[in-house]
């Protein structure tokens, strides 16, 4: 489905700009740092992690997808390792990463995000974070965006639960306008989770 919506089209799906999130919380896109961008598609986001100056892995599924954002890094002077992965199916790297980051990655429901969820958390290091971003239910009112499913949309208990025993530095549901190409465009209910994996 993704590679038919991304060939489908000649220009990038949600803009080459990243998503709003990263730039709210740039205090921990630390450079230096390792990062893994989930289902980046196009690679708006990994491109500017890298612009950040952090050493930057992502994985996305559809060639099209990669190929622009290939394109993308290469006019930004910047380098980012993009790997094809079918992320619920392929292995991931474990606890390599000082961030692990997913922006609108709500295209499976609570059975395959728990598996999603998990390996996230898997591949971030101890002391690392999971910066994750995207729709609450509140968002099929708007239709301005993300899937149509309300199970797969997020809600701050269900992220609460998903990460239990990890330090929620952040856990914050609100509604602002979205304008990030024309996949992701008016006003939107957004949630943002970022969390710290334990130490010990």
């Amino acid at each position: 489905m993704w590679e038919q919506r991304y060939s489908g089209t000649n220009d990038y799906l949600f803009g080459t700009a990243p998503a709003q999130f990263l730039r709210d919380h740039l205090d921990h896109l630390v450079a230096g740092q390792t990062a893994l961008a989930v289902a980046d598609g196009e690679g708006r986001n990994s491109v500017f992690m890298a612009e950040r100056g952090l050493e930057v892995t992502a994985l996305e599924f559809a060639p099209t997808a990669i190929a622009r954002a290939e394109m993308l890094a290469d006019e930004r002077a910047v380098d980012v390792t993009f790997q094809q992965c079918d992320i619920l199916r392929d292995p991931w790297p474990e606890a390599q990463f000082d961030i692990v980051a997913g922006i609108f990655i709500q295209f499976v429901g609570p059975e395959e995000r728990a598996l999603q969820l998990e390996r996230m958390k898997e591949a971030t290091k101890p002391g690392g974070i999971v910066m994750l971003h995207g729709y609450t239910p509140k968002q099929l009112e708007h239709g301005t965006g993300g899937p149509p499913f309300v199970e797969n949309l997020y809600t701050p208990e269900m992220l609460r639960a998903a990460f239990a025993g990890w330090d929620i530095v952040t856990l914050n549901d609100y509604e602002r306008e979205v304008q990030e190409g024309r996949g992701h465009s008016g006003m939107s209910a957004l949630i943002d989770l970022i969390a710290r994996k334990p130490v010990d």
